[in-house]
This record gives structure tokens, C-alpha cells and sequence, in this order.
């Protein structure tokens, strides 16, 4: 399945995915999904490099967007449960695993690559694969393992390190490092800029050595799912775009805002959402 243009300017790596939802109904998810939706929104030149079963309709999902769908037995499905404690996730199956060589060739370099993996699936050998003008990691994917029974549970970042220092910014959140505050900051050091999103408590910028807390805005909360990673996609195109990394978070949490008022792919936002935000922090 493939629908492509040349030049990028947001390149997605990662599985779309199911998520099944508490009536037994899927709707479609994945950090592929969302941040793609949303940069679109920002009038970007999309594109996602992902893998899913033939079965699995994203044309209207992904109007408007460049997609290369690496064929799977299999779509990554996952069931997520929302409970005081947290979120309990369950793995049911995981589509192709993605490589360089699955790339396009004009899309190696594009203006913005996002890796966003949601369940190992991307190689992390995969950016020196890679020339965009600016790289973005969301790593929630690479800090996942699941049981037989499909159970999901943290696990140490492998190549974190190395994938830190490559990335012009990384953002994940708090429940990621399950709170882990002395990690952060040491992660923090590493990396040009570092983004913790905390939910309703906003965000942290770690950059030029600065931590700044940056609170959120105050909303009814419907769904989170799908809010760190329309954040991340905010985030990494305005920091591209204009390398001012606060500004940027501000704008973003504002984007977020909105998304946690809605469920599933409705949560992205409109071109209209996008750009009245956009401009609300406008200096």
C-alpha cells in the first residue's frame, strides 16, 4: 500500500496501530497516526513510513498524507486500560518490523524525521540511515516489552545513550520513566533538548542547560490517549521552524489542550484549531 510524494517536510517512522476500546470496538492509534494528523494540520508536506494488514483502511485517516505501508500478516493491536494506578496496556499482535531499507529514497531527507515507535518495531540503527535538517524521538516504543500474555512492562531504552545525542530533541513522559526524576535529569544532560510531558501538570524543557516548567491548560479531560504525541509533533515543527524551545512547549501544551477533549483520531486538530493556537503564543 503506497501513496507518495517527493520532498518531506515531516517524515513519521512507526506502526499505526488498533487500539480496542472498553465496548470491544477498535479505533485507529499509534504515535503515526496522531503526529501525522497534526502536522498536516500545521501544513506540512507529510509523509509515514509504517506497516499494517491489508484489512486496515487508512484512506481517510490519512487524507492529504504521503503513506508507505509495508505489507503484515498482522496490525499492531493494543487494548488500553485507564485505572487509577495508571495506564495497563496489552499487546495482541505486532505488524513488520521497520528498516532503512523500507525507505523511500527522497524520504531520507526530509526537512523533520520523527521516529516514533509504539512497540519496538524501529530499528534505532535506523537514524544513521537518515540526513533530515532536524531529527525527533519520541521513545515510548523503545521502552516497552509485553509477556507471552501480551502484558505490557517498562524496560531500560537500549541505544538511549547514543540516540540522545544524535536527536536535535527527544520528547517522552513522566509515566515512560514511571517518574523517574534522577533519570531524567540525567538524560537531560545528554541531549539538545529534552521534553517531559506531564499530563495536566504541563510539560518540562530541558535546553541550553535551563529547566523550565511550563504548565498546561486547564480543560475537561475526555481521552488522553494520542496528547504526548500531537504535543511531540507541535513541538519538533515549530522548533525546527523557529529554534526557540519554550515558545515552542507553549504552544504545544495549547494544542495538547485540546486534543485530551476528544477520543481517538478527532482528538488531532483542525487546520483552524492549529492556527488559532499557533497564534495565541505569537510574540
Amino acid at each position: 500500500m503506497a501513496r507518495m510524494i517527493g520532498q518531506l517536510d515531516y517524515l513519521v517512522i512507526g506502526h499505526v496501530t488498533r487500539d480496542r476500546l472498553s465496548d470491544g470496538r477498535y479505533t485507529l492509534g499509534g504515535t503515526a497516526t496522531y503526529a501525522a494528523r497534526t502536522a498536516r494540520a500545521l501544513g506540512c508536506r507529510v509523509g509515514v513510513l509504517t506497516s499494517a494488514a491489508d484489512d486496515l483502511n487508512l484512506s481517510q485517516a490519512f487524507e492529504g498524507i504521503s503513506l508507505s505501508c509495508v505489507p503484515s500478516p498482522v496490525t499492531t493491536t493494543f487494548e488500553n486500560r485507564y485505572t487509577p494506578s495508571g495506564r495497563q496496556q496489552t499487546i495482541e499482535s505486532v505488524a513488520t518490523r521497520l528498516s532503512g531499507s523500507m525507505l523511500p529514497p527522497d524520504w531520507r531527507r526530509a526537512t523533520i524525521i520523527h521516529l516514533g515507535p509504539v512497540a519496538q518495531e524501529v530499528a534505532p540503527a535506523l537514524a544513521d540511515q537518515l540526513s533530515p535538517a532536524f531529527l525527533g524521538v519520541t521513545p515510548q516504543g523503545w521502552m516497552r516489552r509485553w509477556d507471552e500474555q501480551g502484558r505490557v512492562y517498562p524496560t531500560a531504552w537500549e541505544n538511549g545513550k547514543a540516540l540522545l545525542r544524535r536527536a536535535d530533541a527527544v520528547v517522552l513522559s513522566e509515566e515512560d520513566v514511571g517518574g523517574d526524576e534522577r533519570l531524567l535529569a540525567d538524560w537531560a544532560m545528554q541531549a539538545k533538548v529534552l521534553v517531559v510531558t506531564r499530563g495536566a501538570r504541563g510539560c518540562t524543557v530541558y535546553a541550553g542547560g535551563v529547566r523550565t516548567d511550563l504548565s498546561a491548560w486547564s480543560v475537561v479531560e475526555v481521552d488522553s490517549t494520542g496528547a504526548g504525541d500531537i504535543f511531540a509533533a507541535v513541538f519538533f515543527a515549530l522548533l525546527q521552524r523557529d529554534r526557540d524551545p519554550w515558545e515552542a512547549a507553549r504552544r504545544a501544551n495549547c494544542v495538547a489542550a485540546l486534543s485530551v477533549t476528544r477520543r481517538g483520531v478527532d482528538s488531532t486538530p483542525s487546520v483552524e484549531e492549529a492556527t488559532r493556537c499557533l497564534a495565541r503564543w505569537k510574540r
